[in-house]
């Protein structure tokens, strides 16, 4: 019996879409209400970050946190590109998920 397990890595940011934020969890919902309810303390918190934007699956929690350390060094506009490939507009995706 081969389980899987689903990691996730994304980005959210703020009403204004100044600042991004990038995290990985195991469960995108409960994170992103986190996020929304201010539970977390730290840089989300601070800038205001709610809303999610950007997110991608994996069933490796390593892979999951070597994409997140490799979205987290790239430049501000390689980072917009992404997220534009996957949400055209940067419609916040906080009921979708």
């Amino acid at each position: 019996m081969v389980l899987f397990h689903n990691y996730f890595v994304y980005i959210i940011t703020n009403k204004y879409k100044n600042v991004l934020y990038i995290g990985v969890t195991n469960n995108l919902k409960k994170r992103v209400f986190e996020h929304q309810s201010g539970k977390l303390v730290g840089f989300s918190k601070k800038y205001n970050c709610h809303f999610l934007i950007f997110y991608e699956h994996f069933t490796n929690i390593n892979h999951a946190i070597n994409r997140e350390k490799e979205l987290k060094k790239w430049r501000r506009e390689k980072k917009d590109h992404l997220i534009s490939e996957f949400n055209p507009g940067w419609k916040f995706l906080n009921e979708e998920i």
